[in-house]
């Protein structure tokens, strides 16, 4: 990974970092998901490079090697938005496409819906840009399911606590990679599903890791509880919830996403389309949730 580059920045009274690469004029800026830092997108990054563009990836406030909040029981999408925006201009950079999977599709899509003379396109991974997340959503999990135990104050917290960040990391990739939705029984917490004796995915190797560990010791996840799982229902002051720029949704069909109430019927429908018309779909029969870290060359 020699060929990217850190870099830090204060921006709305934060020290976030960001990785970089390229010289190209055109630039694409990839945002991840929980569990994620800035190196989930390193196989995209030097691909993107080595194609012409300027690759970019932030960790947002309280994740990675970006400094956390001072309170992160206040953090907001809003404020990973504004961020964003505010590393661009501090960058001078006017225009950029996105790449975004999991809860960054939602910050990829908040952007371009406040600020559409920045963004010339959008890639979702995983997930679709859905207008509005609604209370009706987690009403509709089984009571275990880890979105519903996470938005607990206080749950995860204490599961957390049990474990080193790097084993925390470890189970959560375990689970995240199979096809189903991370559920317990009443009695047995999230990370009990995964015993120490799991074998880790066989992309993701020892080393992979013990970079997500290090930064996730460093970072804690107090952030990362608050953003995603604990702002789902923030509003947002937007009259018009439709993207009209150019958009790509690359589905794996290994997904557990795919098996939240109604996603999958949204997406096949073409339902989707009447928010981002301008939308392509392409899918891949072996893509788990991490599509971008299993498949790289794809």
């Amino acid at each position: 990974m020699d060929e990217i580059e850190h870099k830090y920045m204060e921006v709305n009274g934060q020290k976030l970092h960001v990785a970089e690469t390229g010289k190209g004029s055109l630039v694409v800026v990839f945002l991840y998901g929980f569990p994620e830092i800035w190196y989930s997108w390193r196989h995209q990054m030097v691909g993107a490079a080595q194609a012409g563009f300027r690759a970019i990836a932030p960790d947002y406030r309280g994740y990675g090697l970006s400094d956390p909040p001072p309170e992160p029981e206040k953090t907001t999408y809003s404020d990973f938005v504004s961020d964003l925006l505010a590393i661009l201009d501090a960058m001078s950079i006017s225009k950029i496409f996105l790449v975004a999977k999991d809860f960054g599709v939602r910050i990829a899509s908040l952007f371009v819906l406040l600020h559409k003379d920045r963004a010339s396109g959008i890639i979702t991974l995983g997930v679709p840009f859905t207008p509005r997340s609604r209370p009706s959503f987690t009403q509709s999990l089984p009571e275990g399911c880890y979105v519903l135990r996470w938005q607990e104050p206080g749950r995860a917290e204490a599961e957390f606590s049990c474990f080193d960040a790097k084993t925390v990391v470890r189970k959560i990739y375990i689970l995240f990679s199979k096809p189903e939705i991370p559920t317990a029984p009443e009695g047995i917490e999230i990370m009990d599903l995964v015993d120490q004796s799991s074998p880790l995915p066989s992309w993701f190797t020892e080393e992979d890791l013990a970079m997500y560990g290090s930064l996730y010791e460093k970072s804690g996840f107090s952030t990362a509880l608050r953003v995603p799982y604990r702002s789902l229902y923030e509003e947002f002051n937007i009259s018009n919830l439709r993207i009209e720029v150019p958009g790509l949704m690359i589905i794996g069909e290994r997904d557990y996403s795919l098996k939240f109430p109604g996603l999958e019927d949204y997406i096949r429908s073409g339902r989707v389309k009447a928010s981002i018309p301008n939308l392509e779909m392409i899918s891949f029969p072996e893509g788990t949730h991490f599509f971008q870290e299993q498949l790289p060359e794809t």
